[in-house]
């Protein structure tokens, strides 16, 4: 792979702008999510500096903006993909205080101890990323986090989370109505650059062209595509069976939804 200073700071600012255009392209209410999601770490976290664990943390959007609320929160990125690892690094590493970006794939066992953690994270947070795990990958990722997490610790996940077409046809249907419903008012003349754009660019920039080569050897993305992990009942029935006490929903606007899993807090002595 070729190293990080190839790169240099106010590029990578300008490939992750260019990410957040085309995220708000599909997700309008993205910034709505992340305000919500930061809400819920500043009112449950317990403590004014918590270890904050960003799972699938691409370039590190949710990350600066919850550092730009909680100045004294420290926020651990996870992500196995190179291409944004090394955006978010280059921008934001020694320039963003208590912000750190590691190199994990959370597909395999033994993740969470890689991390050297000096003490348990207080919440774990996450947007449009865990559904790239195929079940029982996320199943066995939410097992290994909760021992991570101090007790009556949180994760938040902010996803699109559908009904599943099995079980729910009418409100998968209607899920889907809705969403392409609204997205053809908000977007009349249509989107700007695409997600599958972006990476095209990224491929085609040579300073990037080395990571884009290294994220497909990596297979990052390869059990994304109709994934029963883009259901609400697989993260429920995951979360339950990893031993989450409270599950539930914290904020939503159709089917895109904050789920809040909280684990039990410590038995009083």
């Amino acid at each position: 792979m070729p190293e990080t200073s190839a790169l240099d700071r106010d590029s990578a600012r300008t490939w992750i702008e260019r990410w957040d255009r085309q995220q708000e392209s599909s997700l309008p209410d993205r910034e709505d999510r992340f305000t919500a999601l930061i809400d819920a770490v500043a009112e449950g976290a317990g403590r004014p500096d918590p270890l904050v664990l960003d799972l699938g943390c691409g370039p590190g959007s949710l990350s600066v903006r919850l550092l730009d609320r909680i100045p004294d929160a420290t926020v651990i990125g996870v992500d196995a993909d190179p291409v944004t690892l090394a955006l978010g690094k280059a921008a934001y590493e020694g320039a963003v205080p208590n912000l750190r970006f590691t190199d994990l794939d959370m597909r395999v066992d033994g993740w969470t101890a890689a991390l050297n953690l000096d003490r348990p994270a207080d919440v774990a947070v996450s947007t449009t990323a865990l559904h790239w795990l195929i079940e029982p990958e996320l199943r066995a990722m939410y097992a290994e986090l909760a021992t991570a997490l101090k007790p009556g610790g949180l994760l938040l996940n902010g996803d699109h989370f559908q009904a599943d077409e099995k079980e729910e046809p009418v409100l998968a249907r209607l899920n889907n109505a809705l969403r392409e419903r609204e997205d053809a008012r908000r977007f009349p003349s249509g989107h700007g650059e695409s997600w599958l754009g972006w990476w095209e660019a990224i491929a085609a920039d040579p300073v990037l062209a080395g990571y884009a080569a290294e994220r497909d050897r990596r297979r990052v993305d390869a059990g994304h595509h109709r994934s029963e992990s883009t259901h609400l009942a697989t993260h429920v029935g995951a979360l339950k069976a990893a031993g989450f006490a409270e599950i539930g929903t914290l904020w939503q606007r159709g089917d895109t939804r904050l789920l809040c899993g909280v684990l039990p807090s410590a038995t009083p002595r």
